[in-house]
């Protein structure tokens, strides 16, 4: 059995708020984000969400984020592209991307989950006609690109200048900071042609297989063999549910132990979503002992160099703290990780629920 060997630690967090105060929720989630930098993680990563208590504009949360970290990767899993612009979006991910210094990682996926509540209201005319799938975020990358637009005699004025027109401000390192969150066959082949890097979280598509090991390592297996030689350096980053028990007290712990209890069904067989059957991983709940046993028995961890934490939905600040305190302290290093910086004492304990 391979010993995983993680190089690069990262959390995911879902940035809630309670709907009649989102200025708390949202202020708590930058503090997670500072917190995570202090504590040594290579990234910060938020969801956008749509309709939900929430992030909705993932470029516009990262560029706060990034006025207040410093070195920590800024990432968001994912956008559904089908919400979006690709030229309008690509230029405020470039905005965001130069503010935070080339920190930006902006992942994808197709589709506009409630498009019938939100179709009419974000596309003019029939938007079932549109592609809202792989070419819309093909279009959006050949923007960051920042090709010149018209002719090479092509020019726009403006009150301080006579220039070339493309997307501004122009980065085209982003490019190569772009991922795709892939959960099938021809999602992987279709992010490897494409030159992407790749997010495999808990959820993928059952496809000849009801076991979720099996169907991810093939997913992976095939995006390297799609991948080739195109692209050495394209990054393959994992996410799993972690929450550790260790420093949490009696009631935070068997909170957490309920919540892993409620969603330990939706795991022992495929799951219709729409016309697909998808598979679940087990959430890591237990101590870091216990999730250390799981970890290193895994043989998907042990294919990657990336590891992105992904914290429960609803849990409070304090919470994810506990969490992220007890994953970089007592499970990352065990996983061969070390901090980028150590800012924080190691036996710092943060307890949460007290």
């Amino acid at each position: 059995m391979t010993t995983p060997r993680i190089t690069s630690l990262a959390f995911l967090t879902p940035g809630n708020f309670d709907d009649d105060d989102p200025y708390t929720g949202l202020e708590h989630t930058l503090q997670l984000f500072e917190y995570g930098e202090r504590l040594g993680f290579d990234g910060a990563w938020i969801r956008q969400r749509h309709l939900e208590h929430g992030v909705g504009s993932a470029a516009v949360f990262l560029a706060a984020a990034g006025q207040r970290t410093r070195r920590v990767e800024l990432g968001t899993a994912v956008i559904p592209i089908g919400y979006e612009s690709p030229f309008r979006l690509a230029e405020d991910l470039s905005l965001a991307d130069v503010l935070s210094r080339g920190r930006l990682q902006a992942g994808f996926s197709t589709g506009m989950p409630h498009a019938e509540l939100l179709g009419d209201l974000v596309h003019d005319g029939d938007w079932r006609g549109l592609d809202l799938s792989y070419g819309r975020i093909a279009r959006l990358v050949d923007h960051l690109r920042g090709h010149y637009l018209g002719g090479p005699d092509t020019v726009i004025q403006s009150p301080g200048n006579t220039q070339r027109p493309r997307l501004q401000p122009h980065n085209p390192a982003l490019v190569e900071r772009i991922w795709y969150g892939a959960g099938s066959v021809r999602s992987v082949r279709w992010a490897a042609g494409n030159g992407l890097n790749l997010l495999s979280g808990n959820i993928v598509s059952s496809e000849g297989t009801a076991d979720f090991t099996t169907a991810q390592s093939t997913l992976l297996s095939e995006y390297r063999r799609a991948l080739g030689d195109a692209r050495p350096a394209a990054r393959v980053a994992l996410g799993r549910v972690i929450v550790p028990l260790d420093s949490a007290d009696a009631v935070t712990r068997a909170r957490y132990q309920r919540y892993a209890a409620g969603r330990h069904e939706r795991t022992l067989a495929p799951r219709a979503f729409g016309p697909k059957r998808i598979l679940f991983a087990p959430d890591l709940v237990g101590t870091a002992e216990q999730i250390l046993e799981r970890l290193t028995a895994d043989p998907v961890l042990a294919s990657v160099t990336e590891l992105r934490l992904e914290l429960p939905y609803e849990f409070q600040r304090e919470e994810y703290e506990q969490i992220l305190h007890d994953v970089r302290h007592l499970i990352a290093p065990e996983l061969g990780w070390r901090p980028a910086e150590d800012d924080l004492p190691a036996g710092r304990p943060l307890p949460a629920g007290r």
